[in-house]
């Protein structure tokens, strides 16, 4: 049973009346919901889910659903596929809100920045949010400062499939050597974890007052640093896991008032509790954990000294923060042999008649993702393509008794497979 701190009950019960903080509450020692969002451009071959058997569509997202029982995901080879992201019904919320922001940008093409964007959730649902929109017409940096993490992001959006994702290891501050780069900036900010408590119990252990102060201080930081690099006329989309005012409005109205910029007043959606300046999701009231979602429109239009070159401009000028990841490489030749990328069967734009493909069971499957040695008695010798229900998982090189597996050690995966 979590024991919640007095203050922060006292904080809910101020801010929710003490009825819908006693519901929150409660909902919050209960066990969480488990949601999955689908990657629009990676189906398997049949088109069927067995996962979603028994769920419910996330109102807020074309592709979210929540389970009826919660997988062994790892054991799922369509998962280690980018078939879909396992992600929390609430976070999904701020793709809702981004595809609203979209809505007032037609011009093409447009520039956004995922500024704290690690595991990836909200990267790859924005990713294909802008690729639905835009099409090709669309460049998505998605950062993390923190380099473990960003291994983590890095591996997750070579998965999901999008080359037009770059992604970066940098403080925020980096981006103000590019003023007006961006035409929205999505800043999912670190914050004290209010809204994460039935997950993570260190999150509830740390939890203070203090913390609080220390977190809010720390995301308008955030905000200034990276200020520079949105355009006259770009938009902000602000997001925090937590519940109080501190870090949520008031950030926004701080936002607004020493940035400059008019907060974009919040709608009523899905019957979703609304702020001042934003919108709360809050456990009891939704079925995933805590979020908080608001943006704002940067005074101004853009300026003379924005950047606005082509998108291969872009891409070369932020060469200089050394990205992790951008693109697809196919591969590098060693002498006269062409050894293919891992990633390149991950990309949607596989070219799916570059290399024979082998398809394999179940079980072939998680062996591969094992990184185990595997046999393919019938594929021809040298680079196939091992698919699993018609979707990609990576590359092999068969050399008839046996098959050199050139899985990425970083996602391989560590359970024992039988």
């Amino acid at each position: 049973m979590v024991t919640f701190p007095p203050a922060f009950v006292s904080s809910l019960e101020n801010q929710l009346g003490s009825e819908d903080a006693a519901r929150a509450l409660k909902a919050m020692a209960d066990e969480p919901s488990v949601s999955v969002r689908l990657n629009p451009f990676k189906r398997p071959q049949d088109g069927k889910l067995p996962i979603l058997e028994g769920a419910s569509a996330v109102p807020w997202s074309p592709y979210g659903y929540i389970l009826a029982k919660r997988p062994v995901f790892t054991l799922h080879p369509l998962f280690h596929a980018g078939v879909y992201y396992v992600q929390d019904s609430s976070a999904m919320f701020a793709g809702w809100a981004f595809r609203s922001l979209l809505e007032r940008f037609p011009e093409r093409p447009l520039r956004v920045l995922d500024l704290c964007a690690a595991p990836g959730g909200k990267t790859t649902d924005l990713a294909a949010s802008l690729r639905e929109a835009c099409g090709d017409a669309f460049l998505l940096v998605s950062n993390e400062v923190m380099r473990q993490r960003a291994a983590v992001l890095s591996d997750n959006v070579a998965v999901w499939g999008d080359p037009n994702v770059m992604v970066t290891s940098v403080d925020p501050a980096a981006f103000a050597a590019f003023p007006g780069f961006f035409d929205i900036i999505v800043a999912d900010v670190p914050c004290s974890g209010e809204g994460m408590f039935r997950k993570d119990e260190k999150a509830v252990a740390d939890w203070s007052p203090g913390t609080v102060e220390l977190c809010a201080a720390r995301q308008r930081r955030i905000l200034a640093d990276v200020w520079p690099a949105l355009r006259g006329g770009g938009a902000l989309l602000y997001s925090t896991c937590t519940f109080g005012e501190a870090e949520d409005d008031w950030n926004l109205a701080w936002a607004a008032e020493e940035l400059g910029g008019d907060i974009v007043p919040p709608e009523n959606p899905f019957g979703i509790r609304t702020t001042r300046y934003g919108h709360l999701l809050v456990p009891g009231e939704v079925p995933g954990e805590g979020q908080w979602v608001g943006a704002l429109v940067k005074d101004g239009t853009p300026g003379e000294k924005d950047i606005r070159p082509s998108l291969e401009a872009s891409v070369e000028a932020l060469q200089r923060l050394r990205p992790l990841r951008y693109g697809v490489v196919e591969g590098i030749w060693k002498g006269k042999d062409f050894i293919p990328d891992p990633d390149w069967a991950m990309s949607i734009f596989f070219d799916r008649t570059s290399f024979p493909e082998a398809p394999v069971d179940k079980q072939t499957a998680l062996h591969f993702l094992h990184r185990d040695t595997i046999v393919l008695g019938d594929a021809p010798l040298g680079y196939n393509v091992i698919t699993y229900r018609g979707v990609p998982l990576g590359f092999v090189k068969n050399l008839g008794r046996r098959c050199n597996n050139l899985h990425p050690q970083s996602r391989r995966i560590r359970m024992d497979i039988v």
